[in-house]
């Protein structure tokens, strides 16, 4: 067996755990190591029903816990007779980490330096995953993420590139760089400034075979001059952004202690629209933040029309302990089970006026297993035959089911 891992949670978290078999099979035993996530308390409620299940079903199994949930909720993991030990967020992808004398979590809030990833690829994804920032300074009261992954930290530019190259040259097609604070990037580096939008121009410049450009989730407000630049004018940095905006109501922003407002959501909107014609939005949404009003919740239902949002994630509200948000007046749980569904019906319904504007086209796809694949704008799409992961295709789009186009 090797090294097994399981993963949880973000996109950060899937590339980590591909980085970090190297270091945890070192020793040549086999184990098996679950990556977790802390961002919900479902999350972690998961995870450790997982670990639960691996050592009814294969007893004896060493069971190792990293990630966000190893470090926020050490004493849980601790507690649990299943796990033989814990590695800390700081520590899981450094060899000294999985020695048999590491400390465990607790250090990743002293952390100054990120190590960088080296992998050839992400092992069951046609796009590779490039981690170029962790941690966060901020302290948006709901969030307990912070704690789990330190202060923000920034992989050089040279390093980014030198993986990017790696990637391609084992024949990728598309990268995405990712990270907990993605517009954050740089701001820790040393010598002149670095920018998100600087990085990708550095990319694309030193890597001209990438097909393929994509971020994660950014903060829209910490957008740089040079990432909106690069979004007018660079063709491989593709059409489509993912935005933290978390809420429609400036009041219910600030208790969030977010760093923006709803005029600011619906003006980046615009800006990048009249950039980057085309573009497709996605957003985090909250529902059920504790105080929130009917009318407060209105504002963000009427925001996903507003800011013309394509994709949604919805997140129930789920109180972390040791949050500020935790310790303000609830929502009562049936009205946030009922905002997150309405939330969740306009998207389905934004959805399907992106997929009905759509048929017709001709779109470029970049194929994906199981006869799938995307276009430049992230829209799943399913081929009308199956082709060979990692190769683009020219379709005409016939139709679609409600949730992805149908190539004819």
């Amino acid at each position: 067996m090797a090294v097994e891992t399981l993963t949880f949670g973000c996109r950060l978290n899937t590339v980590e755990s591909e980085a970090l078999r190297v270091h945890a099979g070192a020793d040549g035993r086999d184990r098996v190591v679950v990556n977790t996530c802390a961002v919900t308390a479902e999350a972690g409620r998961q995870a450790r029903k997982t670990i639960r299940r691996i050592a009814r079903e294969r007893p004896g199994t060493e069971i190792v816990v990293t990630g966000c949930g190893a470090e926020v909720e050490t004493d849980a993991y601790a507690a649990m007779p299943e796990v033989a030990r814990l590695v800390g967020n700081a520590e899981k992808l450094r060899p000294e980490g999985w020695s048999p004398t590491a400390t465990g979590p607790g250090a990743v809030m002293a952390a100054r330096t990120i190590a960088p990833t080296r992998i050839e690829s992400v092992s069951g994804h046609t796009r590779a995953f490039v981690p170029v920032q962790n941690g966060c300074d901020h302290r948006c009261t709901f969030c307990i993420i912070p704690f789990g992954r330190g202060m923000s930290r920034s992989v050089p530019a040279p390093d980014v590139v030198a993986q990017v190259e790696t990637i391609v040259a084992h024949g990728g097609r598309e990268v995405v760089l990712t990270g907990v604070d993605l517009t954050a990037y740089g701001r820790d580096l040393p010598g002149a400034p670095h920018s998100l939008g600087g990085l990708v121009q550095n990319i694309l410049r030193a890597v001209p075979d990438l097909a393929r450009l994509r971020l994660s989730s950014i903060d829209s407000v910490e957008a740089d001059d040079a990432l909106l630049a690069a979004l007018a004018d660079e063709a491989r940095l593709m059409p489509h952004l993912h935005l933290s905006l978390q809420a429609g109501d400036d009041l219910i922003l600030k208790r969030m202690k977010r760093r923006h407002t709803r005029a600011d959501a619906i003006r980046f909107c615009e800006t990048v629209r009249k950039l980057r014609p085309g573009i497709v939005l996605g957003a985090d949404i909250i529902a059920g933040f504790p105080t929130e009003t009917e009318a407060q919740f209105a504002r963000s239902l009427d925001l996903v029309a507003e800011c013309g949002l394509t994709h949604l994630h919805v997140f129930p509200y789920s109180p972390r302990p040791g949050t500020p948000a935790a310790r303000m007046p609830p929502v009562p749980a049936d009205a946030i089970r009922a905002r997150a569904g309405k939330l969740r019906e306009a998207g389905a319904q934004a959805l399907r006026r992106h997929l009905d504007a759509q048929v017709g086209r001709r779109l470029t796809v970049l194929a994906e297993r199981g006869g799938t694949g995307r276009s430049e704008d992230f829209t799943a799409v399913r081929l009308a035959a199956v082709a060979e992961p990692g190769t683009f295709h020219t379709v005409a789009i016939a139709a679609h089911d409600g949730t992805r186009l149908i190539a004819g």
